[in-house]
């Protein structure tokens, strides 16, 4: 009785605080922001925490719960599901489902990603919960645990719904999210294309193809919320994570979007990348070149994706805006890390690292643990470029998470 009246009031705050949020309409609909994906500094924001529509962004939700199942064996990647009425007559774009036909959970992932196919995203909605209005629930219940307070989902597929909000702030913690739980799954948002029934469909995201760095993420259109794009990069081993909302074409919010990717880096200090898109790949880098600092480039503001935890004034040293801060233990200078994981405790943490520190590369390597929030993110430091490489592949080849992180101070 006791887990029924706790369940039913989680249920009814999430209720509260939808029906809460719904009451203020965005009053435009720019907004940017970019982070450094390692440390979560944002070195760019425009309006973060003012409320807009997300359009088909609400799908990168959709595929975290679906990776979530997946993980937990709810659903299975050759699953088949069966297409209902409602979901066959969703608004295009879309796969063109027919009703009652049976498709895979992976070529439905593959869709919702790449094609962006509202159909699609309605199926995996009522495979997980039985009806698209209940799984939205689920979505906000999700983002609220994942720190996104402004964010409130009606739909599965970011079809038009006047009560559907986000923030740019609230989507680059969704994509952080994505990345850090999801690692394994992510290569899904960097899918150039995937053929399905006999036709190829080209990934909406054009700066995939147009760009080296940049290897996920998703677009997004609406007329209300204009045209909005989320995108992740990578160079020499460091990542951002950059979002544009209201754009006013695609093209325009591309090229937007492109000069907020070179800005991003700009201030983190890497150099541009000269690398063929062929060539790139999400866990193994080519080989790095130390990044260089440029000592006139300083962000005009840094904050915080997420808060941190405050440091008493006897306590506080000077620091550099681009100085992030103590951590303990300190990682080593110059040195290269590979992520393997994130956890929600920390004693699954250090039993991970426990379990793939007997790697051969990680032999000269220190195990480090980062509390991010309620999440502690599992690190093996102290590594060459070739060693972090290395290891990530034997990480990959045992199905193990992979991340290389390449440090600058």
């Amino acid at each position: 009785m006791r887990l029924f009246f706790g369940t039913l009031l989680v249920i009814l705050s999430v209720m509260i605080s939808v029906h809460g949020d719904a009451q203020t309409k965005p009053t435009g609909r720019y907004a940017s922001i970019i982070v450094d994906a390692d440390n979560l500094d944002v070195i760019h924001a425009r309006q973060i925490d003012e409320l807009r529509y997300p359009a088909s962004l609400t799908k990168v939700m959709t595929l975290y719960l679906t990776f979530e199942a997946i993980n937990s064996g709810t659903l299975k990647l050759d699953q088949k599901l069966t297409v209902s009425r409602t979901a066959a007559r969703a608004k295009p774009t879309k796969l063109g489902l027919r009703a009652g036909q049976a498709i895979s959970v992976e070529d439905l992932i593959r869709a919702v990603a790449v094609r962006s196919a509202n159909d699609a995203a309605i199926v995996l909605a009522e495979g997980l919960a039985g009806s698209e209005e209940s799984f939205a629930i689920e979505m906000t219940a999700k983002a609220r645990s994942l720190g996104m307070s402004r964010t409130v989902f009606k739909t599965a597929n970011g079809l038009p719904h006047p009560e559907q909000l986000t923030t740019a702030r609230d989507m680059a913690k969704l994509a952080n999210a994505i990345l850090v739980n999801h690692r394994r799954h992510y290569h899904y948002f960097g899918l150039k294309s995937f053929r399905y029934n006999g036709r190829t469909y080209k990934n909406t995201n054009k700066l995939l193809t147009q760009r080296a760095d940049v290897d996920g993420f998703k677009t997004g259109f609406t007329n209300d919320s204009g045209y909005n794009l989320i995108v992740s990069a990578q160079r020499h081993g460091r990542r951002l994570i950059a979002v544009v909302l209201g754009g006013a074409s695609g093209a325009s919010r591309n090229s937007h979007m492109s000069d907020l990717v070179d800005r991003g880096f700009d201030v983190m200090g890497i150099k541009p990348q000269i690398i063929t898109p062929q060539a790139l790949t999400m866990t193994q880098p080519t080989q790095p070149v130390q990044p260089t600092v440029k000592k006139d480039t300083q962000p005009q503001q840094i904050i915080r994706l997420r808060p941190k935890k405050t440091i008493p004034t006897s306590q506080a040293k000077t620091q550099t805006p681009q100085e992030a801060p103590p951590q303990t233990p300190s990682e080593p200078k110059h040195q290269w890390s590979v992520q393997v994981g994130a956890f929600s405790t920390e004693q699954a943490a250090q039993s991970h690292l426990e379990s793939v520190s007997i790697l051969t590369e990680f032999k000269h390597a220190s195990p480090l643990i980062k509390k991010t929030r309620d999440i502690y993110i599992a690190r093996m430091t102290g590594l060459s470029a070739q060693s972090a490489q290395q290891a990530c592949k034997a990480l990959v080849k045992s199905r193990h998470e992979c991340l290389i992180i390449g440090t600058s101070t």
